[in-house]
């Protein structure tokens, strides 16, 4: 039991590595020697947990997605009404994005590189099916804008990565009347105007 927690340590590591070094000098100038040197491995140890610094990178990218889907649609239910369904969202999302700004911020980076492979994109993808069928139904019933669920996200989400990063180097500062104005702003741009 002891050697597996020892494992599950040394991925975190090299995971948890990853997210910093990708933050702070991007992907390109992330070798997997300077990942292995901050999780404290051996740079041979990455290769017993990943095939390489594509796998790496696509699977830390899928398990921080998981995690930031996870917070999002914790306290949703698929039975709420589509606005309050959305806000429950959004707000949740704008949490997290605060809360856990090291990964939302490599999350905002994978977003803007091609570095990140087809399949684990479309894997990120299925963790925010949630939404996608919130939006689907808001559709359906003329709430939501008839657009593309692409459009939606760039519109309606997107945002919220730009205000993170303005608030984590020190432009910006999100207090609650702030998130309330963005949320209202995220809703408007999505609702069917009536």
């Amino acid at each position: 039991m002891a050697k597996l927690q020892k494992s599950i340590d040394k991925r975190n590591a090299l995971i948890k590595a990853t997210i910093e070094l990708v933050n702070n000098n991007g992907f390109h100038a992330t070798p997997m020697s300077k990942i292995a040197k901050m999780a404290k491995v051996s740079p041979a140890t990455i290769y017993l947990y990943f095939d390489n610094k594509q796998d790496l990178v696509n699977k830390t990218y899928v398990e921080v997605k998981s995690e930031y889907t996870k917070y999002a649609f914790a306290t949703y239910t698929k039975d709420m009404p589509i606005k309050e369904g959305f806000e429950l969202i959004w707000k949740r999302i704008a949490d997290f994005k605060l809360k856990e700004c090291e990964n939302a911020m490599f999350l905002a980076q994978c977003d803007n590189t091609p570095m990140i492979d087809e399949p684990s994109r479309q894997e990120g993808i299925k963790h925010l099916q949630p939404l996608l069928d919130l939006w689907a139904r808001g559709k359906k019933e003329g709430i939501i804008k008839p657009m593309s669920d692409y459009l939606l996200y760039a519109y309606a989400i997107n945002p919220l990565s730009f205000l993170m990063i303005s608030q984590k180097r020190g432009a910006f500062t999100l207090d609650k009347s702030h998130i309330e104005e963005a949320y209202q702003s995220a809703w408007n741009s999505i609702k069917v105007c009536q």
